[in-house]
């Protein structure tokens, strides 16, 4: 795993725009950085691909374990009017792309180490699987690439058609980076592709029909499948919290993903896997106590890595800013990651469509990623 400096195409933000990826820069630094890409080889790849399938296996293992035993699901803060909710979609299985991306330390020799899951509401997709494998067509048409998201997500969406309403809404909340925007209208594509009519809706203009009992668009018409990229525990903290879990009992809206992913998203998880997995090489020590030794400490709902901290000899030496922590924490055991230059650390993000292996992506920034990191694109070179 080798960092390669480079020099960026001369109309590289023309490039990406024409692609879709409107939000490439940020504060004027490039958030897409194309001044640098990483090489790895096929062997790195293929350990990359079997620690991510065998992650999976632990999150579904890990998911009945919480299930079953309803003081899981108290510990992870998740209220209660949702615990029956998602029992019921867990063993239904109802319509979900049950994509994600696993974020992982790894540093081209050793096993790659779990960091945490974003499968409720994961970004850097558009980036993934469509911006770095025009670039790499452009810039290295000899390489390969370890991404097949695009045709997976594709494929996904026509196996779930039959199983899904005449029409799917695709709703975000707005975001003043517009990144939960360009991923949305991304996956909306795929689904166009794959032959499904789509409507886009801004999240805050979901209804509820009293009459009717169902939730429904700006036009008033019921509102049967939604692919939503809103957190979860957002959903079921709003103030129409009661009616959606009435929803969800009643077997209104086809919800995609799944109310179940709250099990996944929330990083209580990571404990409950080192409690049912303890010492497995691709994950790292976790729980909920604070530990005497140095740690890296994680509220159970953040997002792009807002109010991490990271703890040596009782003393925080780097620290997140954020929103989150009331809900509580979960500590876990420090990984190495590899400075590939100055002020320079790789996090690769690994993504599943179905569960399966689907490719991968790079952020790289500081000691925290946070959402300022930048996305740096790969090439597979033996």
């Amino acid at each position: 795993m080798i960092r390669m400096p480079l020099t960026p195409r001369r109309d590289w933000q023309a490039q990406v725009e024409a692609e879709g990826l409107v939000w490439h820069s940020s504060d004027g630094q490039p958030y897409w950085d194309e001044s640098a890409c990483y090489r790895f080889n096929a062997a790195q790849v293929a350990e990359i691909e079997t620690a991510t399938a065998e992650l999976y296996r632990l999150f579904l293992a890990v998911g009945e374990a919480i299930v079953a035993e309803p003081r899981r699901m108290d510990r992870l803060g998740i209220p209660r009017a949702f615990h029956q909710p998602i029992r019921e979609a867990w063993e239904a299985e109802p319509p979900a792309l049950n994509f994600g991306r696993f974020d992982l330390g790894y540093d081209g020799a050793s096993p790659p180490k779990l960091f945490e899951f974003n499968c409720d509401t994961p970004t850097s997709l558009l980036e993934a699987a469509v911006i770095q494998w025009s670039w790499k067509a452009a810039c290295f048409p000899d390489a390969d690439q370890f991404t097949s998201l695009h045709e997976r997500l594709v494929e996904r969406w026509r196996d779930l058609g039959a199983h899904l309403p005449a029409r799917v809404h695709f709703a975000h909340a707005a975001d003043d980076a517009g990144e939960d925007g360009v991923t949305t209208a991304y996956l909306r594509d795929t689904a166009a592709a794959a032959g499904i009519d789509t409507a886009a809706l801004p999240i805050d203009a979901i209804g509820w029909d009293e009459q009717r009992r169902r939730f429904v668009d700006e036009g008033g018409a019921p509102i049967d499948a939604l692919f939503k990229l809103y957190p979860w525990e957002w959903l079921a903290n709003e103030a129409f919290a009661d009616v959606l879990a009435e929803d969800l009992a009643a077997g209104g809206t086809s919800w995609i993903e799944p109310v179940w992913k709250m099990l996944w998203s929330n990083k209580g998880v990571l404990a409950m896997l080192w409690e049912l997995f303890p010492d497995h090489p691709n994950l790292l020590a976790a729980g909920f106590a604070i530990p005497e030794g140095d740690a890296v400490a994680k509220p159970l709902l953040s997002r792009e890595g807002a109010n991490v901290s990271i703890r040596r000899g009782g003393r925080i030496v780097a620290e997140a800013p954020g929103d989150y922590g009331d809900e509580g924490y979960v500590y876990q055991a420090i990984y190495p990651l590899p400075e590939t230059a100055p002020g320079c650390y790789p996090v690769i993000g690994s993504w599943v469509v179905d569960g399966v292996p689907a490719g991968m992506g790079i952020r790289e920034g500081g000691l925290i990623t946070g959402n300022g990191a930048r996305f740096v694109p790969h090439v597979v070179l033996d």
